[in-house]
């Protein structure tokens, strides 16, 4: 076991992530309220699950831009619903080169409007469409109470913006990216099972028609938003004018989406896995999926030791993200417990007993101690870590599938409902207002997190209403 500084999950949850966040390097507090420094090892992983993103947006045919980071007041206030629900986070910039501005600049909160502005000059005739950009930015939101990658008042993230000529195409396209795009990364490349499904009217994106939105489940049997698809129909085409001439010669306007996960899912990589010892990464997301660790007492241990290394790293270079630790400064123990806080996957360990043996000990990060530990033939390592990294990515999954399923009730009346909602999902059948939900979060936190897709077809009795309804959600207390 890892002698670390971690809090414990079962004394203090929040602790035990700000922990992992500082043990394992992956970022730190700045100078700027509520903003971080994304260290190395944090920006790392951020870099492969956008790798991963990015590649999966380009073959569904979109192609990537930038837009400005400051956008005129003005484009704002166009759109009435967005200003209003982004009002509280919005920071101005009101000065510049010594002088009071004309008009105000805000830092973007999101990028609907200046996109909205642009696609008006570049969209004319339905030969323009669809549109299909996406952008790689950061975004300032001044939220009052930060958390490390959860929730700051920057932090990067991708938005997509794309116009088209129908309704129908819209609302493929961002379903597509809900399903295709964002479900495929986080469930197969994250390993995190998640919900997909509609939200309500209350929780919907400001200034949207419909948002879908895909919702994990954390350790602590809450609820984290890991992506939003929103169908914007006509709204901001109507605020900034984005109109295509039909073949027939009529003008319409145009029907927009935007989309967008954010730093947050490296958040939600450590609250997912991770244990009381440190981070836990999947293997396709970890910076470093194999790191060998020789020991040695002496030059001439050492030379020995090292021959067998390179021997059998010789042909990883195109198989694995793999480290060497040569470190003569500190023991073979420390570096075990760095590596394992840091949460690689694999750990491979060449002592003497190995060089005279021709085996080596390999220590699967996702099963911790003497359990995850054992002795392997040097030859053909190189193909056994191959299949050991497929099945730590999948045992991950399935252990992130058990706790959800283990965690997802249902509930018949609300009693019920509010004891069952302080461990996890719970889902019941619902047929309330906006006003309904408000009064739910307030007694329980619990909101909405999505009414999924997979609705029943027999009518049940709603939790909270005592009405009938055909309709279900999945309710949760979330970050």
């Amino acid at each position: 076991m890892a002698k670390t500084n971690i809090t414990p999950r079962e004394k203090d949850y929040s602790q035990w992530y700000l922990d992992i966040v500082e043990e394992a390097g992956m970022a730190e507090n700045s100078g700027v309220r509520g903003c971080m420094v994304i260290k190395p090892h944090g920006y790392a992983i951020w870099e492969l699950i956008q790798a991963a993103m990015d590649k999966r947006i380009k073959e569904t045919g979109h192609v990537n831009a930038y837009f400005p980071l400051l956008i005129p007041k003005s484009y704002l206030m166009k759109e009435a619903e967005h200003v209003e629900g982004f009002a509280p986070e919005v920071a101005e910039v009101t000065r510049a080169g010594g002088e009071e501005l004309a008009e105000p600049y805000v830092i973007r909160p999101t990028s609907e409007t200046i996109i909205g502005a642009t696609y008006a000059k570049w969209i004319k005739s339905w030969r323009d469409l669809p549109v299909l950009v996406n952008q790689w930015a950061n975004v300032m939101r001044w939220e009052m109470r930060t958390r490390p990658f959860l929730r700051t008042s920057e932090f990067l993230w991708q938005e997509g913006h794309t116009a088209h000529a129908t309704e129908d195409e819209a609302e493929r396209e961002t379903l597509m990216i809900l399903h295709d795009v964002y479900t495929d990364v986080v469930e197969r490349v994250m390993a995190i099972p998640v919900l997909r499904g509609l939200k309500t009217e209350n929780e919907k994106f400001a200034g949207a028609l419909r948002t879908y939105a895909i919702e994990a489940l954390m350790q602590d049997g809450k609820a984290l938003q890991a992506g939003t698809s929103h169908n914007l129909g006509q709204n901001f085409a109507r605020s900034f004018e984005i109109k295509y001439t039909t073949p027939d010669n009529r003008e319409e306007f145009c029907w927009t989406t935007s989309w967008g996960v954010s730093t947050r899912l490296v958040g939600a990589l450590i609250m997912a896995h991770s244990d009381d010892d440190g981070l836990v990464l999947p293997p396709q997301v970890a910076p470093v999926q194999v790191v060998v660790v020789p020991i040695f007492k002496n030059e001439e241990e050492r030379a020995q030791v090292m021959e067998v290394v390179n021997r059998i790293t010789s042909d990883w270079r195109d198989r694995f993200r793999w480290k060497l630790d040569e470190r003569d400064h500190v023991s073979p123990g420390f570096k075990f417990n760095e590596w394992e806080v840091k949460g690689v996957p694999v750990r491979v360990e060449v002592g003497m007993k190995d060089v005279a043996k021709g085996t080596v000990a390999v220590a699967r990060r996702d099963v911790p101690g003497r359990e995850g530990k054992s002795f392997v033939e040097q030859k053909g390592l190189t193909e056994r870590i191959t299949a050991l990294l497929v099945e730590i990515q999948q045992s991950l999954f399935d252990r992130a599938l058990r706790f959800r399923e283990e965690h997802t009730f249902e509930a018949e009346t609300y009693e019920d409902f509010k004891t069952k909602v302080e461990r996890g999902f719970v889902r019941v059948y619902f047929d309330g207002t906006g006003e309904d939900e408000d009064k739910i979060k307030a007694d329980t936190k619990a909101t909405v997190r999505v009414l999924p897709f997979d609705q029943p077809e027999e009518e049940g009795v709603c939790f909270y209403t005592g009405r009938k309804t055909k309709r279900q959600a999945i309710f949760a207390r979330s970050y």
